[in-house]
């Protein structure tokens, strides 16, 4: 997937400049990485952030190959570098993207999706166990795939997916550890029964004291005869 995302520079930078940006509607933002006369560059600019946030929440997300259009010239294929939410408000309080080049190889991290139900949980009553919900690939700018299938439908219990056993795809090659396990069909946990109940099953239970009878007056007197 590609967007089109607009920007303005900015002359200045500091804490004092980014809240006026803010308060002028826009998310501060610094664009790094090489310019097509080679010289490596780190360039104040400014976005939309609403704009911003559709690519962000998009499939993609932050794997989404932008067209940056700066004004006054400039236009850049990018990628998010990193950004910043509020913690309350959940808006972009700044954001890092980088230049790519279009012929070159990158590495990004995907999510893992799962595709289908294992026989391990529909006949034999396992649980399917997340171990990696993503995994770091190389691929070109244009290739970046969404997120990787994981095909569970075969999966027996004990039995596991891992990387080495990804589907070979000619645009894209993974480069996180072969050995790593992705998904597995575990037993489920059986639950624990509460610590009190079970020690007070355990512990002996106490002989009954015998019950002690008191002699009326007459019993007493018959005993003194």
């Amino acid at each position: 997937m590609e967007a089109t995302l607009e920007a303005t520079r900015r002359d200045t930078i500091g804490k004092n400049e980014a809240r006026r940006t803010r308060r002028g509607g826009l998310v501060p933002a610094v664009l790094y990485g090489a310019t097509s006369d080679g010289a490596r560059s780190a360039t104040p600019i400014a976005v939309n952030p609403r704009a911003l946030l559709r690519i962000l929440h998009s499939e993609s997300g932050a794997n989404t190959l932008i067209s940056l259009q700066l004004a006054g010239g400039g236009d850049a294929r990018v990628l998010v570098k990193d950004y910043q939410l509020d913690p309350v408000t959940h808006a972009v309080l700044h954001a890092d993207f980088y230049r790519v080049a279009m012929d070159k190889v990158i590495q990004v991290t995907i999510p893992v999706i799962v595709k289908g139900e294992p026989k391990g949980v529909k006949q034999q009553g396992g649980v399917l166990e997340f171990i990696r919900r993503e995994i770091e690939i190389e691929c070109l700018p244009g290739d970046i795939p969404e997120n990787v299938e994981v095909n569970v439908d075969e999966l027996m219990l004990h039995q596991g997916v891992r990387v080495r056993e990804l589907a070979i795809n000619p645009k894209w090659k993974p480069v996180s550890d072969p050995d790593m396990m992705l998904v597995h069909v575990i037993m489920p946990k059986a639950e624990e029964a509460p610590a009190a109940a079970d020690a007070a099953a355990a512990a002996p239970t106490a002989p009954a004291e015998p019950e002690v009878i008191k002699k009326g007056k007459k019993e007493e007197a018959e005993d003194e005869k």
